[in-house]
């Protein structure tokens, strides 16, 4: 595994529907660079910190991700992974809607 990957993806809801998959501390800094400043606080401010020591390499990768995530907790936009994908979700198969000849 990549020493700057999460042990574990978090998962964000970016706008009314993308689902969006954080896997390291670059992703995370990457969303929270493009947060909406009128929505930034406190803990917004904590995960961006800890992202960026991270980067630095002066700080533990699993306390970026942690921040992160509760960031995003806070934020209401963590998906929990424990939810089936509605493309995950099998029985549907053979009832595409193709096209018939």
């Amino acid at each position: 595994m990549n020493d700057r990957m999460f042990d574990s993806p978090v998962i964000v809801k970016s706008g009314s529907s993308l689902v969006q998959e954080i896997t390291s501390f670059e992703d995370a800094l990457e969303f929270l660079y493009g947060w909406p400043k009128d929505r930034r606080g406190a803990i917004y401010e904590t995960a961006l910190r800890a992202c960026r020591r991270a980067f630095d390499g002066g700080y533990p990768l699993s306390a970026a991700r942690d921040a992160f995530r509760g960031f995003a907790r806070s934020a209401r936009i963590c998906e929990d992974m424990n939810t089936a994908l509605p493309w995950a979700i099998p029985g549907n198969r053979g009832q595409g809607g193709g096209l018939v000849a």
